[in-house]
């Protein structure tokens, strides 16, 4: 059993910042046995892939639509993951949501048919 837990959402103005916490709990797995993405939902829209973070920390990748803007991070030790979100526009609001795949998947491309377990998501809304 993997259970992730999201924290950190909030309003925001355009142009503004927020940090998205992710922590980590299993019962027959280690945190470092898992990449780790990020994933966001817009009413009526599909999930989009947001990050993805490797499970050492050393590779990470992004969507498209926030190359450059945005930072994912993670500490093993801490069992915990991160993204750093700066230059916020209305277009990056949804319900953002961490999830975690297993060795061996095509994490990379940041799709959610490549990871297995997922949290319930934090809101992130921001205003223009």
């Amino acid at each position: 059993q993997v259970n992730l837990v999201e924290s950190g959402g909030g309003l925001v103005q355009a142009g503004g910042s927020l940090k998205l916490s992710c922590a980590f709990s299993a019962t027959a797995s280690s945190f470092d046995d898992w990449h780790i993405g990020w994933f966001r939902q817009a009413p009526g829209m599909e999930r989009e892939g947001v990050a993805a973070i490797s499970l050492t920390g050393t590779g990470d990748f992004y969507g498209d639509r926030v190359k450059g803007r945005f930072l994912i991070t993670r500490d093993n030790a801490r069992n915990m993951v991160w993204l750093q979100m700066n230059s916020l526009r209305p277009e990056d609001t949804g319900l953002y949501i961490c999830a975690a795949a297993p060795y061996g998947t095509s994490w990379r491309d940041i799709t959610p048919d490549q990871f297995r377990h997922w949290g319930l998501g934090t809101q992130v809304t921001v205003s223009s």
